[in-house]
């Protein structure tokens, strides 16, 4: 299980540019970057090596944070491997809110990062199956 931020900010030129120099300033890693927008505002959701103290300082230059829970679930580099993690998800019968993907440069495997209504639960059911979640 991981802590996810979303930021809610203005769509306008140089919004992500503002928020990665605050987090780059803070000396805060992106690990995952999704971002969704509107005509006036967007959500940006990522995952970051310091999720508190990321939220503290976006907080402090005036953006709405959220944390969430998200499952993030190692699969393999191989075709067909996200298919059937998401067949496993539609099998048990869970509805997926979002999913995005990220990559862990350390075991050089893809992410599937995976927000949920209820992410305990579905991370044991992943974990019963054989999935590792980060």
């Amino acid at each position: 299980m991981m802590n996810q931020l979303s930021i809610f900010a203005e769509n306008q030129k140089g919004a992500m540019n503002r928020m990665t120099g605050l987090l780059n300033d803070a000396g805060i890693n992106m690990i995952a970057l999704l971002t969704n927008d509107s005509a006036e505002f967007g959500i940006v959701r990522m995952l970051v090596s310091d999720h508190r103290r990321a939220c503290d300082v976006l907080s402090g230059a005036g953006y709405l944070c959220h944390i969430d829970k998200v499952i993030a679930v190692s699969i393999s580099d191989e075709q067909g491997s996200l298919n059937r993690l998401l067949g496993t998800l539609t099998d048990s019968n869970i509805n997926i809110d979002y999913l995005y993907m990220s990559y862990d440069r350390e075991a050089a495997t893809p992410i599937a990062v995976i927000h949920v209504a209820d992410p305990y639960e579905v991370e044991e059911l992943l974990q019963g199956h054989g999935y590792h979640a980060l």
